[in-house]
């Protein structure tokens, strides 16, 4: 190919989203974006949008501001690590496909820099084709298809559309695998080999996954296959989902009542890692690195120690650079001259 005819390629790396800053009025914009999405709230509009309005954002915020203010950096810890992710992909990608014009973007669902605004900055500036990497290794309707909804709206308003590729998910790819192994062995290679090992995945309700989301089986079976790789036997480790929100039921066991028995019966060590989450965040850095540790030693248990995200670890780039490769590598073949 000649440098005027190079095919126009953006990769979008997408994770959930983030307020901008820790503050109340932010943290409100944040959430009445993410919870005002219908695949996140299936409650009828008109209701949830009574309930939001009159009893969550009038009070919840305060609540999660003070929660992100515990946590924040310079930036979110979302975002600041997503544009890690995206530099190190790009680092790579680069030099690895010198016959595209190569875009490497970071997006979020809710929150900036978010999907909407850059897919139309897209169409000022037309792709050959677009490739979406969503960063949630294990798909549900809840994090996922939002994506999905923003490509889909999108594309309705387009003439001249681009090849279009998205990666579902990578929930049992061995290289994921692998890489959250390695990532539990480096942090007990410096803080010994715990009793317990719990496996913490986001939750989502019950009725969610009866109606056919496939998240929950999804996280079964990446906490089977990394118990599998790390060769624990089934006393040394357990899953759980963690986050409710509301009064329904959600996917079981809850993180919260397993730690809370284990601190009863007197467990003297545990490790958390939670492998539905590709950057730490609120629920990993808050959630689970603080309010569990408390809840565990408060009823009895020991030590407890939180394993970072996979985050801008090489093997993590590495894993997501052989997700990407395989797509544009068919791109390549596609647009061949």
């Amino acid at each position: 190919m000649s440098a005027v005819s190079k095919a126009k390629i953006t990769v979008i790396l997408a994770n959930l989203g983030t307020p901008d800053e820790p503050t109340v009025p932010a943290v409100r914009r944040f959430l009445k974006q993410f919870l005002s999405d219908q695949r996140v709230i299936e409650i009828p509009k008109p209701i949830w949008q009574f309930i939001l309005r009159l009893f969550i954002l009038p009070f919840r915020p305060k609540r999660v501001a003070h929660a992100y203010a515990m946590v924040w950096n310079s930036d979110s810890p979302m975002r600041e690590i997503l544009l890690q992710q995206v530099q190190g992909v790009k680092a790579t990608l680069s030099k690895q496909y010198p016959e595209f014009e190569l875009n490497i973007v970071p997006a979020m669902t809710y929150g900036n820099p978010g999907i909407d605004a850059l897919l139309q900055q897209l169409s000022q500036h037309p792709q050959d084709h677009i490739v979406l990497l969503p960063l949630f290794p294990q798909f549900s309707a809840t994090s996922t298809a939002p994506l999905y909804d923003a490509l889909a709206k999108w594309i309705l308003k387009q003439r001249n559309l681009p090849g279009i590729s998205i990666i579902r998910d990578y929930y049992q790819h061995p290289l994921f695998i692998q890489s959250l192994a390695q990532s539990v062995r480096d942090y007990q290679a410096e803080h010994g080999q715990p009793e317990k090992l719990l496996m913490s995945f986001h939750g989502i309700p019950q009725p969610y996954a009866d109606k056919g989301d496939p998240y929950a089986e999804r996280c079964r079976v990446t906490a089977a296959l990394l118990a599998s790789e790390l060769g624990l036997s089934d006393e040394q480790w357990a899953i759980s989902f963690q986050s409710r929100f509301g009064k329904q039921e959600w996917v079981k066991p809850y993180t919260d009542v397993v730690l809370k028995a284990w601190g009863e019966q007197g467990v003297q060590s545990v490790q958390v890692i939670s492998p539905a989450f590709s950057a730490d965040c609120l629920e990993t850095l808050e959630e689970l690195a603080l309010q569990n540790a408390e809840l565990f030693q408060s009823s009895g248990g020991g030590r407890y120690h939180y394993i970072p995200a996979l985050n801008a670890r090489a093997d993590h780039l590495q894993l997501l650079n052989t997700l990407l490769q395989a797509n544009l590598d068919a791109v390549k073949h596609t647009l061949a001259h």
